[in-house]
């Protein structure tokens, strides 16, 4: 068949006709425990396919094959980074408390946007909260959603 009679969006679909997960641009920076949650979730997705596979529940096997591809696309793109030794500026694996001009205390790690869990305290090296932050040290004044901040702590 011509590709004149293919839509394009189907190049964005794997061989299961399910849409890939989309792809992040940003380098898949990971701490330790980012590149170990990859791996883990790697073999419990292989595990389930195979098992999909044997019980020939093709919609299941279709969506744990979506989902692996994706994880083999971050385990391959992952740049592992060590946590900062030096706590004198905000970097990726940096733990940075913030105090809010309306008095609230919020601690952040700054993690993987695989990892990143704000609920649970850890926020993506790409957002705007880590974007604020990165590079700058305890006393620095930041600008956070419109709002004023200090850098009150780097661990």
């Amino acid at each position: 068949m011509s590709r004149a009679f293919v839509k394009e969006d189907d190049a964005d679909q794997g061989d299961d006709g399910l849409p890939e997960r989309p792809v992040s641009p940003h380098p898949n920076l990971v701490t330790p425990e980012g590149l170990a949650a990859i791996e883990a979730e790697l073999a419990s997705l292989a595990a389930a396919l195979a098992a999909a596979r044997i019980a020939d529940d093709r919609m299941t096997a279709a969506t744990l094959a979506r989902d692996l591809r994706y994880w083999q696309k971050r385990r391959a793109s992952a740049e592992l980074i060590l946590a900062p030794t030096d706590g004198a500026t905000v970097q990726f694996g940096s733990t940075v408390t913030i105090l809010r001009e309306d008095g609230r205390r919020q601690t952040y790690r700054i993690v993987g946007e695989d990892e990143a869990d704000p609920n649970a305290g850890t926020v993506s090296h790409v957002s705007p909260l880590a974007q604020a932050v990165i590079g700058r040290s305890v006393g620095d004044e930041i600008a956070i959603a419109g709002r004023d901040a200090e850098i009150v702590g780097i661990d």
